[in-house]
């Protein structure tokens, strides 16, 4: 069985959106003809686009959720995807954080990190804008030696 988390940056564009998803989905394809569990915190951009790729492809989805009020935190826009999603994980781990703080991501992002075998990445290959970031995740996945495959599809754009 094949553990396979996400991190990635939040509030892609459409035409983005559009690119990482397909990306991800073309990443899974390596996992063919093996169980897929997909770990994800299901944050609006690459996790939520991740979280249902897992499922389309027939894999399992487990849900990290950072803090009590992560969900109110995140757009409200993402809040029905969120749901839905959320309602379909095979096993939902929630910290013990109340706030949906940076120490609450990162905190979710490295109990992620102890739970797969490998990483996707949708990365621009530039630093965090804040404690926590895509960056910082890619680079505690590297220090504790978990393989990293970084996505970042040409035409991409992080706003």
């Amino acid at each position: 069985m094949t553990r396979v988390g996400i991190t990635g940056h939040r509030g892609l564009d459409h035409g983005t959106t559009t690119l990482v998803d397909a990306a991800i989905r073309q990443a899974l394809r390596r996992y063919a003809g093996s169980p897929l569990v997909g770990v994800t915190c299901l944050a609006d951009g690459a996790d939520s686009l991740f979280g249902q790729a897992v499922l389309d492809r027939g894999g399992r989805l487990e849900v990290i959720v950072p803090a009590a009020e992560y969900r109110d935190a995140l757009p409200a826009e993402h809040h029905d995807s969120y749901d839905r999603l959320l309602a379909q994980a095979g096993a939902v781990h929630r910290l013990d954080f109340v706030a949906s703080t940076a120490e609450a991501h990162l905190a979710a992002s490295l109990r992620m990190l102890a739970m797969v075998t490998e990483l996707l990445a949708v990365w621009d290959g530039q630093p965090a804008r804040g404690y926590g970031g895509t960056a910082d995740v890619v680079a505690a996945a590297r220090a504790r030696s978990v393989p990293v495959h970084v996505l970042w599809p040409a035409g991409a754009v992080r706003t």
